[in-house]
């Protein structure tokens, strides 16, 4: 079993920047893939961004390059999102989750959840 809890979500204008961070707990919870997904209201759960159990494998979804970098400290055993040159459409909640299975960008990949965090970005 692993826990997982966001914070750092927020009100921020168009432009600005906001760092989540997603603190785990659980056995072995360093070594799991930890994914990023936002939902906004009448839309799916997407992908935003994926990091390996090391840290050195990385994926992000379209809307993320160039602008989220996903980080994490295994000794703190807590995952980050930095995100830059935000846009009202990031505005949703977002959720951090973890998998055995390296870089899924499904949600189905991912059975453990953190409870969201709110990003709302204003124009």
């Amino acid at each position: 079993q692993v826990q997982l809890v966001e914070s750092g979500g927020g009100l921020v204008q168009a432009g600005g920047s906001l760092r989540l961070a997603c603190a785990a707990s659980g056995r072995n919870s360093s070594s799991y893939c930890m994914g990023w997904f936002r939902q906004s209201p009448g839309k799916e759960r997407a992908i935003v961004a994926a990091i390996s159990g090391n840290g050195v494998g990385k994926y992000y979804a379209e809307a993320a390059k160039g602008r989220f970098t996903s980080s994490r400290d295994n000794v703190k055993n807590t995952v980050y999102l930095q995100m830059s040159s935000l846009k009202p459409e990031d505005t949703a909640e977002y959720y951090c989750a973890a998998s055995r299975l390296s870089l899924g960008v499904a949600s189905t990949h991912y059975p453990y959840w953190g409870q969201g965090t709110q990003v709302t970005v204003s124009s």
